[in-house]
């Protein structure tokens, strides 16, 4: 099972069409269907609020949506500590609440996390880290890749 947060749904959704590429989105649906793509609710409804007809596509294909629970909840609050973001003061350059909640759920699940949010040096201060950063802190500990690395590792080819 793999959790992808909405900027590798939106990255996969505006870079491979579905028109364009049928045998992947294909692929992709047995994917969502099996159960193997989840995606946390506030990551399916940030795709929602993009891409409606992605989220259409999302649910057609059977995705489940992973409620957020207790647990995913106190998952949150310590990587929210250990950043140091005090109350609702997420720095504008790092990840926000709805970030925290999907790496909390993939963490929760003992998933990987698919997300096209760019790696960086890390910062000087850790409230800007962004997700990839955020994911490979000791303290989280969640194996992080972009789609293109997620495809690669599948296996899985497309086309003749």
């Amino acid at each position: 099972m793999q959790v992808f947060d909405a900027s590798s749904m939106i990255y996969a959704w505006d870079n491979y069409p579905p028109e364009q590429f049928p045998p992947l989105w294909s692929w992709l649906a047995g994917q969502v269907g099996s159960g193997e793509i989840v995606l946390s609710v506030v990551a399916y409804d940030e795709v929602a609020h993009k891409l409606p007809e992605c989220a259409e596509w999302l649910v057609t294909s059977g995705v489940q949506k992973i409620a957020i629970t207790n647990a995913i909840l106190t998952e949150a609050t310590k990587i929210k500590s250990a950043l140091e973001i005090v109350g609702d003061k997420f720095h504008p350059k790092g990840v926000d609440e709805n970030d925290l909640l999907i790496i909390a759920t993939a963490k929760s699940l003992n998933v990987s996390l698919v997300s096209n949010e760019s790696a960086q040096k890390l910062p000087d201060v850790a409230a800007k880290r962004k997700i990839p950063a955020v994911c490979a802190m000791t303290d989280v500990s969640v194996s992080c890749k972009n789609f293109i690395d997620y495809l690669k590792a599948s296996g899985a080819t497309f086309g003749g």
